[in-house]
């Protein structure tokens, strides 16, 4: 049985995915999705690529993600499903790339500046 492995990205969140063909079973650092994506919204996200290649349920996909925060995480593990699902079968590229989901998304927070309380807010100005 082949395994198919791909790495996806987003803010500080990697995620390695590995999908096997299988009945559908979602595993997430050990636990199922639904126990470690507990909003809805995030899991709509990751089912994504799926519902979109309409693989949903044909295939076991079992998770490592670490780092970020869990909206991150999300489109981490989003990215690593398309691309794991682009190694499946290349004929996926045109659905997927429409879609943006092989583009990996690199908009990062912008550093706190010294002088300033965060990246763009200031200090109240005082003339006098």
């Amino acid at each position: 049985m082949k395994s198919f492995d791909a790495i996806g990205r987003r803010k500080k969140a990697v995620a390695r995915v590995r999908m096997l063909p299988g009945d559908g079973k979602f595993i997430v650092n050990k636990k199922p999705m639904l126990e470690f994506f507990k909003r809805e919204i995030l899991k709509m996200i990751i089912e994504q690529p799926l519902e979109l290649t309409e693989t949903l349920g044909k295939y076991d996909i079992y998770v490592n993600v670490k780092g970020g925060g869990l909206s991150g995480q999300a489109g981490a593990v989003r990215h690593g499903v398309s691309r794991a699902l682009l190694k499946i079968d290349g004929e996926h590229r045109t659905k997927l790339k429409a879609a943006g989901m092989l583009t990996r998304d690199s908009r990062m927070v912008e550093r706190k500046k010294y002088g300033q309380p965060g990246a763009r807010k200031r200090f109240q100005f005082s003339k006098r």
